[in-house]
């Protein structure tokens, strides 16, 4: 089986019709155990619906920092599906595509919002650190947030280290076929602390010029293997032993263990 760690299956509702269909029938059919992030409260309650039809989907609750801004006088709104959640993502901070310093702040005191939660419910988080990677890990180390995967990282290898340190995992994607700063970061990423992502449907279109598919991931986990001089068959392997390392003795977390280890058997 494989593990798309992060995508967005809400966003195939923007497609058309029929694009969320094809969408998961691709899911089942590659046995693809799928993290699905939210940006918002909308988007939550749809990953939830979507879930519904599709056991191999996870979804999960974030407020990205895109729409920290639209959330930080209403943190109280938050914590009921935070509380839900079994993991808290997408979140964190954006100072590269993010520039107004003022919604930086509004950033900061979201994910400082979420720390809080993540720390007293001892929960995966999954992050975005886009331009703030130093900012991020002085957060972290201010709270006691446990458990963490990094997403699409793409920041300084001496932060990337830093974060291991912290026990961060970390996400590659199709950006690993054409950036040569990516693909340094997958030499550096310790084989235990590799996941893999599409950001489906939106966060392919740079590099694949269309909206990213389920499938993709597979072209992510052979760019991976050459990249690492091995196999794709072992990449599949350790991307699901991290992932279930990860999970590990959470409760919350007991049934999608059950999924992951069911569709491997399949």
């Amino acid at each position: 089986m494989l593990i798309d760690a992060h995508a967005h299956l809400n966003g195939y509702d923007l497609l058309g019709p029929g694009a969320l269909d094809a969408a998961l029938a691709e899911i089942e059919h590659h046995r693809i155990f799928t993290i699905s992030n939210s940006m918002d409260l909308p988007s939550y309650r749809r990953n939830l619906e979507i879930a519904g039809a599709c056991g191999l989907v996870l979804p999960v609750f974030g407020i990205h920092p895109w729409y920290a801004p639209d959330y930080v006088d209403r943190l109280s709104e938050l914590r009921a599906p935070i509380e839900q959640s079994p993991i808290l993502g997408e979140i964190g901070l954006d100072h590269h595509f993010v520039e107004d310093k003022a919604a930086h702040e509004a950033q900061e005191r979201v994910l400082e919002f979420f720390f809080k939660a993540a720390a007293e419910q001892d929960k995966i988080v999954i992050l975005h650190t886009k331009g703030a990677e130093r900012d991020i890990l002085a957060l972290l180390n201010r709270h006691h947030v446990r458990r963490m995967i990094v997403h699409w990282y793409s920041g300084p290898l001496k932060i990337l280290r830093e974060l291991e340190e912290r026990g961060a995992y970390f996400t590659i994607g199709i950006e690993a076929a054409y950036s040569r700063r990516v693909q340094d970061i997958v030499l550096a990423i310790p084989p235990d602390r590799l996941l893999t992502e599409t950001d489906n449907p939106g966060g392919p279109k740079e590099f694949i010029e269309q909206p990213g598919s389920p499938a993709l991931l597979r072209d992510v986990v052979r760019k991976i293997a050459e990249i690492r001089q091995t196999s794709e068959e072992a990449v599949l392997h350790v991307v699901r032993a991290n992932l279930l390392m990860l999970m590990r003795g959470d409760p919350r977390l007991a049934d999608a263990v059950r999924v992951i280890r069911a569709a491997h058997a399949a």
